[in-house]
């Protein structure tokens, strides 16, 4: 597998404040990784700086090899990096699918269209059952699932999401990523999906990193960060014997990975 997405020494300020510092990070081609971290660690910062919604102050995103750092967001992703934002932002007075048409109103090839609204209703057979209902009046899974198959449709070839399990029960947390898996899987869609969730984005995604204070304070495969004593009891609410550096280490209340 080839690399898809390299971040490079990325820095986002907003003023006089940075948001997020030395940021570097790799997606290979077909990979799901995920970014674990507390709200203001700088995780949707990073999602949003990526998607062209917020210029970066310094470094490199190189997407398919091109640079997309400075480009305006429809052509960041024309170009096939596709963020799902977080708050589920939906067109409340349209209904299903004219929202996910939506997700298609750079594309000219019809017919493809209605086999990926096709696909995406074989993922999600709730949003087919309510196609011409007004998507406001969905419930806040529904909602979720709807922007999932919105972003689909405009062809990703790296889809990005923030915190996709945000304000969903247990049981709608675990239906969305079995599908966000089942979306990677039967495409070779990549994925990069911030989350507060450590667990299950641990169990779905290949390769991990946790974000701090807007830096990327570790880093692994998500079998080997699940079992870092650090991870489990910052995240995890346990306990392991191996530290981030294979010692035994534990996580200090002052926050600070060793």
């Amino acid at each position: 597998m080839g690399v898809l997405l390299d971040i490079r020494n990325l820095e986002t300020w907003y003023g006089p404040i940075a948001a997020m510092q030395g940021v570097n990070l790799q997606v290979e081609q077909g990979q799901m990784v995920t970014v674990l971290g507390a709200n203001g660690a700088g995780k949707t910062t990073l999602l949003n700086t990526l998607a062209g919604v917020i210029d970066p102050f310094k470094g490199e995103v190189l997407f398919n090899d091109q640079k997309v750092h400075g480009l305006d967001a429809d052509e960041v992703c024309r170009r096939g990096l596709v963020l799902v934002p977080e708050g589920r932002q939906i067109y409340p007075f349209l209904s299903v699918r004219e929202n996910l048409n939506m997700g298609a109103y750079t594309r000219t090839d019809g017919s493809q269209t209605e086999q990926d609204l096709a696909r995406v209703f074989e993922w999600f057979p709730r949003l087919l059952e309510r196609q011409e209902q007004h998507a406001g009046l969905l419930s806040g899974g529904e909602q979720q699932m709807l922007v999932i198959g919105r972003a689909y449709m405009s062809q990703p070839k790296l889809l990005m999401l923030d915190e996709p399990s945000l304000g969903l029960s247990p049981l709608l947390t675990k239906e969305i990523f079995n599908i966000i898996s089942r979306i990677r899987h039967e495409t070779g869609t990549a994925v990069l999906v911030v989350e507060q969730n450590a667990a299950i984005a641990l169990a779905h995604a290949d390769y991990g990193y946790i974000m701090e204070l807007g830096r990327i304070v570790a880093a692994d495969t998500c079998s080997a960060l699940s079992q870092k004593a650090d991870v489990r009891e910052a995240y995890l609410g346990g306990h392991a014997t191996q530290g981030l550096s294979g010692t035994q280490q534990r996580w200090k209340r002052r926050k600070t990975w060793r």
